[in-house]
Parts: C-alpha cells; sequence; structure tokens
C-alpha cells in the first residue's frame, strides 16, 4: 500500500504578499514551488482565524456566530429575490447582449467584487455568462469603446462614419436650416459637399433618434374653433365634390349640412356638373325652416354656388348668403369634414364604377350619419336627435348605463375564484 506524500503548509502571510505584490519571487525565494505560488494568485483568497479571533470568550464567541448567521440569512433572502426577479423579467446575460457601455462597465465591476469571495468560474456561472464574452468586454473596455454597435464598419463600410451622421443632426436640428424639408436638406448637403446620403437615411436618422426640427408656430395663432350655432337651421354649410369612376368619367356629389346638429340636411349626386343641383338642395332643405328665421348658407365662391338660379334664390329671402374665406374668417371646413369621412371611410372601401352606384353608397351612408352613429361632439347623440331634440336624455342615460356596468363587473369580477385564494375543502 503507497502512502500519500505529506502536504506543505505555508504561512498565510506569506500568501497574503503574493497576492498584494503579485510577484511569485517573493514566495519562491523561501523554496514554495512556483506552481504553488502561482496557485495562490489565480485563486481567491481564504479566511484565516488567527489567534486574535480565538481568543474570544465562549459567549463573545457565540454571539458573533449568531450575528453572522442572521447576517447571512438576509443575504440569501435579498439573494433568492434578485434571482426571481432576473428570472420573471427573462433576464439572462448569456442571450441577451446589454448595448449600452455604461451598463457593461457596471456588469464588469460587479464580477471583480465578486471574485474577492467566489472564483471567477462560480461568477460567471451565476451570471450565464461565457468567459469569452467576459474576455471581450475586457478588451473593448481597454479601448474605451464598450458600446454596441450594429455592424463593423470593416464588414460594413457603406454606412455613415460617426462624423457624417453628427453633420446629419446639426443640419436637422439647426434654426439655419429649418424652412428647409428634410428631402431636400439632403441634397442640398450634397450640393453643399458636407454629407452625401440619400433622402430616406436622413429621414430613418430622423425618426430611429428622436431629432426634433425647430419650427414652433409662432405667428398667427391658429383658430382652434370656427362658427358655432346656437339651434338648428341657423347656419348651413354646402359645397360640390367630385368622385372619379373607375371608367374615367366623374360623379358629382352637392350635400349640404347643418352648423349645429351636423345633420346632412339634402344632397344629390349627378352624372354632370349643373349649377341647377345647388337650387334643388337647398329649396329641399329649405322645406324644413319654412317657419324659422332665414337660414345663413356658408359656400365658397365656385361657379355652384354663385350663378344666377342661385342668386334668384337668395334674393327671395329664403336664404342668406355668405361666400367662405371672403365675408368670413373661416373655411367651410365642417362641410370638407364630412366629405374626408365619406370617402375614406366609405366609398374607396366600394368598387365605384357607375353614378348609380355611388347614389347608392351615399344613400346608405347619409342614413348612417343623421339616424345610428353617435357624434363625438355631442356625448352620445346622433345628429338626427340633435337636429329634432330627441336626445337629451342620452347623456345621462350613458352615465348611469356606464356606472351600472362598472358595478357589474366589479361583483363579476369579486366573485369569481380561484385555487389560491378559494382552494376549497
Amino acid at each position: 500500500m503507497t502512502r500519500s506524500r505529506p502536504q506543505n503548509t505555508y504561512d498565510h502571510r506569506l500568501r497574503a504578499l503574493v497576492r498584494r505584490t503579485g510577484d511569485v519571487t517573493v514566495a519562491t525565494d523561501l523554496g514554495v514551488p512556483r506552481s504553488t505560488a502561482a496557485g495562490w494568485l489565480r485563486k481567491p483568497s481564504r479566511v484565516t482565524f488567527t489567534v486574535e479571533a480565538l481568543s474570544l470568550n465562549e459567549q463573545d464567541l457565540q454571539a458573533e456566530v449568531l450575528h453572522l448567521r442572521r447576517r447571512i440569512r438576509k443575504l440569501r433572502a435579498i439573494v433568492s429575490m434578485q434571482v426571481a426577479v432576473l428570472r420573471a423579467l427573462d433576464v439572462d446575460p448569456g442571450r441577451r447582449r446589454v448595448p449600452s457601455g455604461g451598463a457593461k462597465s457596471r456588469l464588469l465591476r460587479a464580477i471583480d467584487r465578486a471574485s474577492e469571495a467566489l472564483s471567477f468560474r462560480s461568477t460567471i456561472r451565476v451570471l450565464r455568462l461565457s468567459s469569452s464574452r467576459y474576455r471581450a468586454g475586457r478588451r473593448a473596455e481597454r479601448g474605451c469603446d464598450l458600446d454596441d454597435h450594429a455592424s463593423c464598419p470593416k464588414s460594413s463600410p457603406h454606412r455613415l462614419t460617426p462624423e457624417e451622421i453628427r453633420t446629419i443632426g446639426d443640419m436637422v436640428t439647426s434654426r439655419k436650416y429649418r424652412h428647409v424639408p428634410t428631402g431636400l436638406l439632403a441634397i442640398l448637403a450634397q450640393r453643399m459637399g458636407r454629407v452625401f446620403a440619400s433622402p430616406t437615411t436622413w429621414r430613418k436618422l430622423v425618426r430611429e433618434r428622436g431629432w426634433r426640427r425647430p419650427r414652433l408656430r409662432v405667428h398667427p395663432a391658429q383658430p382652434k374653433v370656427g362658427i358655432r350655432s346656437s339651434r338648428p337651421n341657423e347656419t348651413w354649410h354646402i359645397d360640390t365634390t367630385v368622385i372619379r369612376l373607375l371608367d374615367g368619367t366623374r360623379a358629382y356629389v352637392h350635400a349640404l349640412i347643418d352648423n349645429f346638429s351636423r345633420r346632412i340636411l339634402s344632397w344629390r349626386v349627378a352624372e354632370r356638373f349643373d349649377p341647377g343641383n345647388t337650387v334643388a338642395v337647398l329649396l329641399e332643405a329649405s322645406r324644413s325652416s319654412r317657419n324659422e328665421p332665414p337660414p345663413t348658407v356658408v359656400a365658397d365662391s365656385g361657379v355652384e354656388n354663385v350663378n344666377d338660379p342661385v342668386d334668384e334664390l337668395i334674393d327671395s329671402g329664403l336664404l342668406t348668403r355668405v361666400l367662405a374665406m371672403t365675408e368670413l374668417k373661416f373655411s367651410n371646413s365642417m362641410i370638407e369634414a364630412w366629405w374626408r369621412t365619406l370617402k375614406h371611410q366609405w366609398l374607396f372601401l366600394n368598387t365605384l364604377d357607375s353614378v348609380k352606384k355611388v347614389k347608392r353608397l351615399v344613400k346608405f351612408y347619409v342614413t348612417e350619419h343623421n339616424q345610428r352613429l353617435p357624434h363625438s361632439a355631442f356625448r352620445g347623440q346622433t345628429p338626427d336627435e340633435m337636429y329634432f331634440g330627441r336626445g337629451r336624455d342620452v347623456p345621462a342615460a350613458l352615465a348611469t348605463a356606464k356606472w351600472a356596468a362598472r358595478q357589474d363587473r366589479l361583483a363579476t369580477n369579486r366573485s369569481q375564484s380561484c385555487p389560491v385564494c378559494d382552494p376549497g375543502p
């Protein structure tokens, strides 16, 4: 039976001196093998109990042990919570990159501090970090460039240089070029010989980096509220729009909207442009306001609104007329907004192949707009309810129903149970 060679022991102060100085010759000169001295540098330092610690009496030693045990329990609880949070948030440095250089630097410093109590292998195993990534971070730290890049400049030599990106940022945010659109600014930079990049690249950088162009409106103050009537049939808005069909022909849509209720009072679809359609629309709408003061019709100065038949109708006293942007500060925006809604939310969703189909589609949407769709400005009331005064109780009814639905939701959710809050028998 072979006997094992006895292991040599060395003074702890010699090990501490080698670690502090980093010079193994301090130990080798005293007969310590070089491999042993090199191992002292690689391995973490061990806690050494000296005579001073052993000189404590039994009561003080037990008190210190209890204190250290409580501290260890607290630290284990804190570490367990931190690990649980990291796993719940799916934070894994081994699978996710840390693009920020500051975050990488903090992580490397934490590894250095942990190496005083743990071995290097144990530290990176806890972080699920490979040694190659750790060494790559160390090399980048020595080069003062810890930030991640989208691609390597050598493998993607066509990408913009940092100096070109700074130049683009300076020109985009400069007040000197605030009057130049971004696309033209890219071409202007090429004419000036500063940056040769496409307008698409400029817009991408503006969007990704959040650059804001100094274009705060100063003068004049933009009006927020236009004409607002106090009763139905006080102010009307009339206009004509053109719908291009699939065969290249056109359909002309005439409509008149009430300012107070946003109700479409009358409309007409025609195959050809005829000023007589405007007169027909006005006459049809005027039948509902014969016992009231004459409504004021807001119209633009187009030939369909300013002609002999319309002038005769105005001169008869049945209506009064105001030309938008001429006798009025505000434009004819209410009917223009309805045109946009009619086209983009309904007409353009269908195949417009004939005037007859356009007429059928407009009829459907006018009925929906007047009778079924609530208007956001009227707290849930439809234009018909506002025009005829039938929806005064709608806002209160909606508020009551909303409160009742909230109570039902609370009761339903509170009546639910799960195996945690109601484990059962």
